[in-house]
């Protein structure tokens, strides 16, 4: 856990209402041709997509190894601002198979930096071609590994200010994350995004299994499937897969899986990986994004009254999205990545805010 802390009394909480004033200027338009929830989260992962600018106003790459637990290494690619130290950090969270190199990490991370940010695009654990770095296996709820690389920025790079922005899975970890912090949140923890973010595990694992959601259950299988097998082959016998081949949802995958990671069941882990019990101990800036029409994560979770009641985390809906898409139509001064455009600027508000006080 981290050390780094200051007195809850102390603890200065910027109002989001301002920020989500701004919003009003580019509200998210879905196209009617992608309205539909499928169409916009399909059409959201597979859209062409290019980052050469960011390549070249990025120039270095830093790939970075954290050592977060004796057998187990992860991996950021750090994009530093010429003043590292004076300016603000923006850490990305990817979802559930996905890596530092999603579509939607890139799109961000190109926005963030251009806006003045240093970005570090995380991988979870054993993800973005890091299986080799560790035998353990990563969950939803995984937040260890985010104490320690964030100890490791505010002790050893002395980070002034750091942000989290999650997607899906990213998001309830980065939820979780700063609700386990709570009261002792460090002053340099200044705020987070959690954009489609599964907050109620045992409820998206009822819904993901439902014959319409078939085709993104499925490729998280298969995805989940291939690696298991990869991590197998660097770490024999470490596992037994003589289950897998007949698992067919992901609710069975964790019935399966999940005991090595210390729960008992998958009952127990979506009990204790989910971030809605830790949202009402969040004492940082907090935002939340998410459609009515996400496919496969219930809008109903997100009326729970432990995210109504704290005056640090707000809600922001949109009617239409898909998960974690949000492709909407191009507005004159930026492009069509809406939700990566909003979760930049409420980071780069809550900065300029945050230096007020």
């Amino acid at each position: 856990m981290l050390t780094t802390s200051r007195p809850s009394s102390q603890i200065l909480i910027p109002t989001l209402d301002t920020v989500i004033r701004q919003f009003s200027r580019h509200p998210f338009i879905a196209p009617t041709v992608i309205r539909n929830p499928h169409v916009m989260t399909i059409w959201g992962s597979i859209r062409p997509r290019s980052f050469s600018e960011f390549n070249k106003s990025a120039r270095t790459t830093e790939r970075r190894e954290f050592q977060t637990e004796p057998a187990t290494r992860v991996v950021s690619y750090c994009h530093w601002q010429p003043d590292k130290k004076r300016s603000p950090t923006v850490i990305i969270i990817h979802g559930l198979e996905g890596s530092a190199d999603a579509t939607y990490v890139l799109g961000t991370a190109s926005k963030a930096f251009a806006a003045g940010f240093n970005v570090l695009r995380y991988n979870v654990r054993g993800c973005g071609g890091t299986v080799h770095l560790t035998p353990a296996l990563y969950h939803s709820g995984l937040t260890l590994d985010l104490h320690y690389v964030i100890r490791e920025l505010i002790e050893f790079d002395i980070l002034p200010e750091i942000f989290l922005i999650g997607f899906s899975m990213g998001g309830n970890q980065a939820l979780k994350f700063a609700g386990e912090l709570g009261d002792a949140a460090p002053k340099q923890v200044r705020g987070v995004c959690a954009i489609s973010p599964p907050i109620d595990l045992e409820t998206c694992s009822r819904a993901i299994a439902s014959r319409e959601n078939w085709i993104y259950e499925s490729n998280f299988l298969r995805s989940l499937k291939k690696t298991m097998r990869l991590r197998n082959e660097l770490f024999p016998g470490v596992y037994d897969l003589s289950r897998m081949n007949d698992v067919r949802h992901l609710r069975e995958w964790d019935e399966v899986f999940q005991v090595y990671n210390g729960f008992r069941d998958a009952g127990d882990y979506y009990a204790r990986a989910s971030s809605l019990p830790f949202i009402e101990y969040i004492r940082v800036p907090t935002l939340i994004i998410h459609a009515q029409d996400d496919p496969f994560i219930p809008f109903a979770q997100f009326r729970d009254s432990r995210i109504s009641e704290n005056p640090a985390v707000c809600l922001f809906e949109t009617e239409h999205g898909g998960h974690v898409a949000f492709v909407g139509k191009k507005q004159p001064d930026e492009d069509r990545s809406w939700v990566e455009n909003r979760a930049v600027e409420v980071c780069r508000q809550l900065s300029e805010i945050s230096t007020d006080f």
